[in-house]
């Protein structure tokens, strides 16, 4: 199995576990590739770390059976935009903190490795959402596992932004900015802004405002099959465009439009995890603040 590895830097503290990772790797027998940015990284730290490093310039599907995130959910999203469209499953070590994405504890990394390596897993397909607009502003990158967000700057007064969906229109938004979502993103920006959080596999985006100048405009769920535009204004600043990690700086008003990408990220899930445990995991539900 050729498994290629990515990761960005990380604390000195990881370090001996990123090195089981490579351990376990090459006891089990698997071709590794690593990404230069983290083979970057590591052969500073590791000593006699050697391994080949991963080549961009050739076609990974059909060559790369798994990606390995060393990381937290953003270390993971950075391989959206070089998996694309071409299937290959991702499985997330989860160096971070929370780890919705990257389910894999530091402490499972043996268990993790041997269930990966026999197959013993299933594939999560999470669906990604698309921006275009008449200025090709993220080229080819234009897509988002989490989500998509138009926001004023931080000195900026608020933003006016005309909302359509499939061309009637919505509502006009006045605030600070607001949050496309896919169901993965549900837990992210949108949740901390008061959006619900959304089965993965239920089809659906979120519109999340972001503090509102109206307080009674509030997320609403629209099926993924919609096509959501945006026209938006602002009073002379500029204002920002982000697509998960990757961010632009719009200095005019424009029309985005937001639909489905048409294609998904395959995330390993181990058969001991499960969507519903993450959430009671990550958010401590059922436990008592009283007794800390």
């Amino acid at each position: 199995m050729r498994i290629a590895v990515y990761g960005r830097q990380f604390n000195d503290s990881v370090l001996p576990y990123a090195q089981k990772v490579f351990d376990q790797l090459e006891l089990k027998g698997a071709q590794v590739y690593v990404h230069q940015l983290l083979n970057d990284f590591l052969s500073e730290k590791i000593p006699a770390f050697n391994y080949p490093i991963l080549d961009e310039s050739v076609p990974l599907k059909g060559f790369i059976d798994v990606f390995l995130t060393l990381g937290g959910d953003g270390t993971l999203l950075d391989t959206v935009t070089m998996i694309r469209d071409s299937g290959i499953p991702v499985m997330g070590i989860n160096f971070g903190r929370l780890g919705y994405l990257a389910g894999v504890n530091k402490g499972e990394i043996d268990s993790a490795i041997e269930a990966l390596l026999n197959g013993d897993y299933t594939l999560d397909s999470r669906e990604l959402i698309c921006i275009k607009s008449d200025e090709e502003i993220f080229g080819d990158c234009n897509f988002a596992l989490n989500d998509i967000t138009i926001h004023k700057r931080d000195d900026a007064a608020m933003i006016t932004m005309h909302a359509y969906h499939n061309e009637e229109f919505l509502n006009t938004y006045w605030g600070d900015g607001i949050i496309i979502s896919t169901s993965t993103g549900s837990t992210a920006y949108s949740l901390s802004c008061g959006g619900p959080i959304v089965f993965p596999d239920s089809n659906n985006v979120v519109v999340t405002p972001v503090s509102p100048h109206n307080l009674n405009v509030r997320p609403i769920v629209f099926p993924d099959t919609s096509v959501l535009s945006f026209d938006v204004e602002t009073r002379g600043a500029n204002y920002l465009i982000s697509c998960d990690s990757r961010t632009a700086v719009i200095d005019k008003n424009m029309r985005f439009s937001i639909s489905k990408a048409g294609f998904g990220l395959n995330l390993v899930r181990l058969n001991n995890e499960s969507y519903l445990k993450t959430l009671r995991t990550k958010l401590l539900w059922g436990l008592d603040a009283r007794n800390y």
